[in-house]
């Protein structure tokens, strides 16, 4: 991803899809549906990401399980009302997507996010002392949306993440990872559940400049922009 002229959200992911394309929701007659794509990492698992896309996008029906495919897109949160409770979902909004017909040398989990502290940083240390930073990050869309990502900071970025404030400006490089985690539901029922964070690879202050120049950029009000604000 060449990370020039870069909007405060932009996600690449490339992976195998590991399942059918679900109907999520249908806007002003189109339609978006959800998939799974797991997307490989260096040691050998995969990073099993949820992704929403339009029926434009794949309406030739060429995209099957097991399919290669390059995706790009943003990576958003919405709120979802499921078993009587309130969750945050995150997702790859699917700007494009492609088949690929091998792998190659690239970085296949690759997301840029320019946004702002709305949460006090969480500093900790695991019993084996490596050190680990939560952050909460709101990133603004147009029509006065906001995405709001889980952020996880390691080591040094950790020590930097902790010190920084509620409302601070930052720019963040990373990838988007999977956990699996056991949620008890009952006395006897236990369930799997997956929750999606963002792993920093670097993290900086934006320049005012920066500030200025992302909160002025200009907004083209077409059908296909405002489809996409209100997922």
């Amino acid at each position: 991803m060449d990370n020039t002229n870069l909007s405060n959200n932009q996600a690449l992911i490339i992976g195998t899809i590991e399942d059918e394309f679900r109907l999520n929701h249908e806007i002003y007659g189109e339609k978006f549906f959800t998939c799974t794509v797991a997307v490989p990492r260096l040691s050998g698992a995969n990073d099993n990401i949820r992704v929403m896309v339009s029926e434009r996008l794949v309406m030739d029906g060429s995209y099957s399980i097991g399919d290669l495919v390059e995706i790009t897109g943003q990576f958003r949160s919405y709120n979802s009302f499921e078993n009587g409770e309130n969750r945050l979902v995150l997702t790859v909004f699917a700007k494009d997507i492609a088949h690929l017909e091998e792998t190659d040398n690239r970085n296949p989990n690759v997301l840029y996010l320019n946004g702002f502290i709305c949460k006090e940083p969480v500093y900790r240390a695991t019993p084996l002392g490596r050190e680990i930073t939560d952050l909460l990050l709101a990133v603004n869309r147009s029509y006065n949306k906001s995405d709001y990502i889980p952020i996880i900071a390691w080591g040094r970025n950790a020590r930097f993440a902790k010190m920084l404030k509620v409302g601070d400006n930052v720019k963040i490089y990373g990838r988007i990872q999977s956990r699996t985690y056991q949620k008890r539901v009952g006395e006897d029922e236990v369930i799997t559940k997956t929750a999606y964070e963002v792993s920093i690879n670097r993290i900086e202050l934006a320049s005012k400049d920066e500030e200025t120049q992302n909160a002025d950029e200009p907004i083209e009000n077409t059908t296909e922009d405002f489809n996409d604000e209100i997922i």
